[in-house]
């Protein structure tokens, strides 16, 4: 977690993700009161939460006054306890679920135009009643991309994201997570890529994303320590290939399947081959024609 938050209900969240540290809690980083500047506006989010399968921005609401019964939230318009209109702090008359709708698809597209346009963004209204409150949210509205959580108790907000990883979504890797936080201006608070893994996050790591940053060290170190593993789980026979060999000017990429370097691969290999056979022959024509005896 990265960040001071600031209002009551950020600081309930943010206690929240402190206490999450058992293998049966959530997993991910987030972060506090950042923002994003797209398509001509700033977007204020209270909270931003990435796990290794999702990415929820939390707009954290408390509720001004003590209230008891349901909670109607409809997609539009304002809240209800009954017949009355309940009243949030801060004294926005705004409803949370237009924010969040905002911020969600301005984060979603901002994503789609750095190529992470399959990860699905997510917003989440969270309800911080006062004490004393008994209250049931009741949604007047059916969208898996949103969704209301009472505050009352953080198993809620934890029963919600583990939802969202059971559905298998697709994977933020380190590096994701590290082109994300260096768009937004979160550079400082990039966690290490040793910590990304601890926390579940898998798949490619580019270190040079963490350059000029404080966790740089951390990077360079996590690389050579891949390095050291690599050459050690290859063995002491490991032949390095020189820089002319077909596989090192004609690299496999891992993400996909190039035919184009595929054939140039096999036709270097078989003229050199060709080649070989030629110097070889030459070698030996000469020993016949020239050789003692």
């Amino acid at each position: 977690m990265q960040n001071a938050a600031g209002t009551l209900a950020e600081r309930t969240l943010v206690d929240w993700l402190r206490t999450w540290k058992g293998p049966g809690d959530p997993h991910g980083v987030a972060t506090v009161n950042c923002s994003l500047f797209h398509a001509d506006r700033l977007h204020q989010f209270d909270a931003v939460i990435w796990t290794p399968t999702s990415c929820v921005i939390i707009e954290a609401e408390a509720l001004a006054e003590q209230a008891g019964g349901e909670l109607e939230v409809p997609l539009n318009g304002p809240w209800r306890v009954g017949n009355q209109i309940v009243t949030l702090e801060g004294g926005d008359r705004r409803p949370p679920l237009d924010k969040s709708r905002d911020h969600t698809y301005a984060l979603q597209n901002w994503l789609a135009e750095r190529g992470l346009g399959q990860r699905v963004v997510s917003g989440v209204v969270l309800v911080v009643p006062p004490n004393g409150s008994d209250l049931r949210v009741r949604q007047l509205w059916s969208d898996p991309s949103f969704e209301v959580v009472l505050g009352d108790d953080p198993r809620r907000l934890a029963d919600y994201l583990h939802t969202l990883a059971s559905q298998g979504r697709a994977q933020w890797t380190p590096t994701d997570i590290a082109m994300t936080f260096r768009g937004l201006g979160l550079l400082p608070y990039l966690p290490a890529p040793q910590d990304l893994e601890h926390e579940g996050f898998g798949g490619p790591v580019d270190i040079t994303l963490w350059y000029g940053g404080p966790q740089q060290a951390q990077a360079e170190a996590y690389m050579e320590e891949k390095t050291q593993a690599e050459q050690a789980y290859a063995g002491p026979l490991a032949i390095t290939m020189p820089w002319y060999s077909p596989w090192k000017l004609y690299p496999k990429e891992a993400e996909r399947v190039d035919f184009g370097r595929g054939f140039l691969r096999i036709a270097l290999a078989i003229g050199m081959l060709i080649a070989f056979a030629w110097v070889l022959w030459f070698v030996i024509s000469l020993v016949l024609t020239y050789g003692p005896g």
